[in-house]
């Protein structure tokens, strides 16, 4: 069956704030989701969506599909249950940067760490919205927020930086805004065997309205951002005259044309390179020395935790004396009580 995006939006109202980011990340998902029924197969009778707390987790309500709302920060154990028992279904966890870096970091990490075959959509947008108006783990050092009134003193992590330091075979990076090239990365994300981790740059228009404007605003997202695909020349701008390259160990903007640069010299974006070095690199180039990544930035082949579980239960089954539990149960000493 050809699917559409209208077969995968529920009769749910959608109560979302106007404005707010969620609702552009809930069309690039329904968009996406053709694309990746037809690409690998799948009947809609799939896929399961599982949040956990905060704004991103009424998303299940607002998908057509099967759905998991569950606790704060757990999201991740429960998408790892689901896929471990049932391997055949395509599991995808929404989660905010409070819900999954914050009280659901260390289920956030471990499930990348293991490499199950879940994709996790991450909504970036720098501030606890649900709860209205705290700092989060993502919030930048110095931001006043309600439980910051004289700015927070905290590092902020880079969730790119914790996937690959998590041995992630998946990081990519979008923005809100950015419908196709959500969609386009999603689709992507859903073909890759193992953790997939789409952080989305969002804007929550109440309680932290702009966090990402300076690169994300179309007026200047061309200059400001660098939209990377495996195999081409990493290039950026209206007119593709800027790009990056190596100096020595560091990456550098350079401009073709000056000192004698030409599209030659600008690096070629390997996403499946097994080394993380240039991928941590890149996702943590920051505006304003250098353009945000978007697009794929990794994406490398492991084997999969669910993969080693199926794999190991099958080479006990073949190995076991005792094949079911009537078997187990007369197995051994047994006594007859009258």
């Amino acid at each position: 069956m050809k699917y559409t995006p209208q077969d995968f939006k529920s009769n749910q109202e959608v109560k979302w704030c106007p404005g707010c980011g969620d609702h552009a990340i809930l069309a690039s998902v329904q968009r996406a989701l053709p694309e990746v029924s037809e690409a690998l197969g799948y009947n809609k009778d799939r896929y399961v969506f599982v949040s956990g707390i905060g704004c991103a987790s009424r998303f299940p309500y607002y998908m057509d599909t099967y759905g998991f709302h569950g606790i704060h920060g757990r999201a991740a154990a429960i998408a790892t249950g689901i896929k471990v028992a049932n391997p055949s279904l395509s599991v995808w966890q929404q989660t905010g940067d409070g819900d999954s870096l914050a009280i659901g970091g260390n289920h956030f990490i471990h499930a990348i760490r293991r490499n199950i075959d879940i994709n996790i959509i991450l909504f970036d947008n720098q501030i606890y919205g649900l709860t209205k108006g705290q700092y989060s783990p993502t919030s930048r050092l110095g931001v006043i927020t309600k439980t910051s009134p004289f700015g927070t003193v905290e590092h902020p992590f880079t969730p790119g930086e914790l996937v690959l330091g998590a041995r992630g075979t998946f990081f990519a990076r979008s923005l809100d805004v950015e419908l196709k090239l959500t969609s386009e990365v999603l689709l992507e994300a859903a073909k890759h065997d193992g953790t997939s981790v789409t952080t989305i740059l969002q804007n929550c228009v109440i309680f932290n309205d702009g966090t990402h404007a300076a690169y994300a605003d179309k007026e200047v997202r061309e200059e400001r951002t660098i939209v990377l695909r495996h195999g081409q020349p990493m290039l950026f701008g209206k007119n593709k005259d800027k790009g990056l390259m190596l100096d020595g160990i560091k990456l550098k903007v350079v401009k073709i044309g000056e000192n004698g640069i030409t599209e030659k010299d600008i690096l070629v974006h390997d996403a499946k390179e097994p080394n993380p070095g240039i991928h941590m690199m890149l996702v943590n180039m920051k505006f304003p020395d250098f353009p945000v990544a978007l697009g794929v930035i990794r994406a490398v082949a492991d084997k999969t935790y669910d993969a080693n579980v199926r794999d190991q239960v099958m080479e006990v089954q073949k190995k076991a004396t005792i094949k079911n539990v009537d078997e187990l149960l007369q197995s051994g000493s047994t006594w007859e009580v009258k």
